[in-house]
């Protein structure tokens, strides 16, 4: 019986499981509430069984589950004190003997602020961000872990994520969307379908390393809303000076805006097999607009 555990039960893992989790016998995820895990039990019945994890306190369940874990697909996001799954749980990892694959969900912002250049795998990370500086620390704990117990670990560095939900078209649609223009700034984006691929190809051939997950046109940030706008048969927000802008941003949302790079997926294609679906946002929104 080939088991899945998915460390945080968040949206791309559950587009994973929705799209690929036919290939696994048996499938647990965390959440960190109960309700939200009654929630998840109800509605994937049978497919799905979701334990609650808080990042300290890991029940005995959750220990067993992975003791029997073939797949672990990390994704809890780290804090200042570290990475919570490997703190809490690495030593119901190290004792897992059927454990082959391991994949970690990162970020690009572990690059920092490159003026617009390109970057790839083999980029020294120079992350800006105190939540990105969490999380290349946390890529390398479970590198080390992999190395020392003969794992495979896949680190997938995400770019901008949308899909389903999250996206420019929903944001016009309830009149939330903002042009924020920026002289030079560009960003890569991927849709959650292309993310699951990559998580899949990963699983199937046992990869280990890090794999930018990303799209193949980094863009200025007004033009998906612009297109959305298009697709919609609307006119475009007025675009909005990010000096204006920036008054209002969370600093979260200021030091995204204080970086700006273009991401190579040329790994992600050669050694993951990995056809983007959605190559650029394009593609992306149109599939959703045409979704409805």
């Amino acid at each position: 019986m080939s088991t899945l555990i998915c460390l945080g039960f968040g949206y791309s893992a559950e587009h994973f499981v929705e799209t690929f989790g036919q290939k696994f016998e048996r499938i647990i995820g965390t959440v960190r509430g109960a309700e939200r895990a009654a929630i998840l039990n109800a509605y994937h019945a049978g497919r799905l069984q979701a334990l609650v994890f808080d990042g300290t306190h890991p029940a005995s369940e959750l220990k067993s589950a992975i003791a029997e874990a073939d797949y672990a697909l990390v994704s809890v996001p780290p804090d200042e004190r570290g990475d919570p799954v490997a703190a809490a749980l690495g030593d119901a990892f190290a004792t897992a003997k059927h454990l082959r694959s391991i994949v970690y969900l990162s970020t690009v912002g572990i690059y920092g602020d490159h003026g617009g250049a390109w970057v790839d795998e083999q980029t020294p990370p120079r992350p800006g961000a105190a939540r990105s500086r969490q999380r290349l620390a946390a890529e390398r704990v479970w590198q080390d872990f992999g190395a020392r117990h003969g794992v495979a670990v896949a680190i997938l560095r995400l770019a901008g994520i949308y899909g389903p939900g999250p996206n420019a078209l929903l944001q016009i649609a309830r009149g939330k969307a903002r042009r924020i223009v920026k002289a030079g700034q560009i960003f890569n984006r991927i849709h959650v379908g292309d993310i699951a691929q990559a998580i899949d190809a990963a699983f199937a051939r046992t990869a280990s390393g890090i794999f930018n997950v990303a799209d193949d046109e980094p863009a200025p940030p007004g033009d998906p809303i612009a297109f959305a706008a298009q697709l919609m048969g609307r006119d475009p927000p007025p675009e909005i000076a990010f000096d204006e802008a920036a008054s209002a941003m969370s600093p979260m949302a200021l030091s995204f805006w204080q970086e700006c790079r273009r991401v190579k997926n040329d790994k992600l294609k050669r050694e993951l097999g990995v056809a983007l679906r959605y190559p650029s946002y394009r593609e992306g929104l149109s599939a959703l607009f045409a979704e409805g």
